[in-house]
């Protein structure tokens, strides 16, 4: 209560609670008078709620008498699925979305919206991100992938914008992918599953929107595959968002990539264990090959120069070379992990399809070679932003975009990043990039 701007709380509906409930406003006071003036009530929530109990009409209509401006409209019932979600490790969400505790906390999403539903920013994840945006990663207990950009007082801040990640279709932590099990047959789709694209991804994410009642973004940002989701999303729905921020990306992935993909994706095709997409029926998993895919892809998201200053040619806890074909040298035993942790989370189709949905990405295709007409539709406001070691997504392909918006007209603004950390530095604590995200969210609600 310390340093945050609210404070949500939950009440189970019993007697007892409302007992704890006087002792927390108590607690919530002092905060105020002596340390935080600015700490608020959200709002009370009913938790456990079964609303054919007689206790629990009591227990809300008390709470309706004395908080009546304070209590949510939201209760979240008592539901077995809910209960069970923790046991498994995944947000009910995750655990199942059509259960009536899920189906509570998405109303809940809903009603802590602001009432003018100006301050929402949709965040697009990049190739192996998900919707754990920030916070803790039950799947991981790691960090959210964008912790240090989101977050209370961080460049999104999450006390002043409702922030939105949701897992792309195609994904495999949550989002409906080829993990999942086909409804027709009741067996795991592999390679079934249907080809996607980045519109697709984006389209899902419209539907989202639509299912939120949100009219119109403040913003919509990512990077990277994010990034090219930004661009998709913005030209499909040029009224969508009033900012828009693509960040270390591009408008068409160059041959360069696609290549790289491609050693990802026959990595994964030549471990025996992929066994044609279908190996959950053999109850197998392609590790080697998904590890190997993982481990080239990562050299490119780092620079040349970062690997240097990082590893050089130091020795992994060796005094000398061994001469063998074990991990002599850090930077081996870092890819090694990398791959290792990787296969932990991600699934190696998913990796195929979302690798291939990038490849096919071509904006300026989709508009007969003229890169502009994508955006000509928008009145949005632009912010491109580029990294001078990014070598994937060179600061020239940024470059092109900021001149399709300017041959348009368009309001877009640019920086570029000085830093060593490659493609990769929109994820890391990068202070001039978190800095100037931070100062164009801000003055642009100012303006708002």
């Amino acid at each position: 209560m310390v340093a945050s701007h609210s404070v949500l709380i939950p009440l189970q509906s019993e007697f007892f609670a409302l007992e704890g409930l006087k002792s927390l406003q108590e607690t919530i006071k002092l905060v105020q008078e002596n340390i935080n003036k600015d700490l608020k009530i959200l709002g009370i929530l009913i938790t456990m709620h079964t609303k054919r109990l007689r206790l629990a009409k009591k227990v809300e209509a008390i709470l309706k008498a004395n908080f009546k401006n304070k209590l949510l409209k939201t209760k979240i019932s008592r539901n077995i699925r809910l209960a069970e979600a923790p046991d498994d490790g995944k947000p009910a969400i995750m655990y199942d979305i059509d259960c009536a505790g899920a189906k509570n906390y998405m109303e809940l999403a809903l009603e802590i919206l602001n009432e003018k539903k100006d301050n929402a920013i949709l965040v697009f994840h990049a190739l192996t991100g998900d919707q754990f945006v920030t916070g803790l990663n039950p799947i991981t207990n790691k960090d959210g992938w964008w912790s240090y950009a989101v977050g209370p007082g961080k460049a999104i801040d999450t006390n002043k914008y409702f922030v939105i990640c949701s897992n792309v279709i195609g994904g495999c932590l949550g989002s409906y992918g080829p993990s999942h099990k086909n409804p027709d047959t009741q067996k795991i789709f592999g390679t079934n599953f249907p080809v996607i694209t980045i519109n697709d991804m984006v389209n899902a994410q419209y539907n989202l929107l639509d299912h939120l009642n949100i009219d119109k973004l403040f913003s919509i940002t990512g990077g990277s595959m994010g990034g090219m989701q930004v661009l998709q999303f913005i030209s499909n729905f040029p009224d969508k968002a009033k900012t828009v921020i693509p960040i270390a990306c591009t408008s068409s992935h160059s041959a360069q990539n696609i290549a790289f993909n491609e050693l990802g994706r026959q990595a994964i095709a030549a471990d025996n264990n992929w066994n044609e997409g279908n190996y959950s029926s053999k109850k197998t998993i392609p590790n080697k090959g998904l590890a190997v895919a993982r481990m080239a892809a990562h050299i490119t998201y780092l620079s040349k120069k970062g690997l240097q200053e990082k590893f050089g040619r130091k020795l992994q806890e060796r005094e000398d070379l061994k001469f063998s074909f074990d991990a002599d040298f850090q930077i081996e035993s870092y890819l090694r992990y990398q791959g290792s942790v990787f296969v932990e989370r991600f699934d190696a189709n998913s990796y195929l399809y979302i690798t291939r949905a990038m490849d096919y990405f071509d904006l300026c295709k989709q508009f007969n070679g003229n890169l502009s007409d994508a955006f000509k539709e928008t009145n949005a406001k632009f912010f491109v932003i580029s990294f001078t070691s990014d070598w994937l997504y060179p600061t020239q392909e940024n470059k092109d975009i900021v001149i399709a918006l300017n041959a348009i007209g368009a309001d877009v603004g640019f920086v570029e990043i000085e830093s060593d950390k490659g493609h990769d530095s929109f994820l890391l604590d990068v202070p001039e990039f978190l800095s100037a995200l931070k100062n164009f969210l801000d003055k642009s609600y100012t303006n708002n």
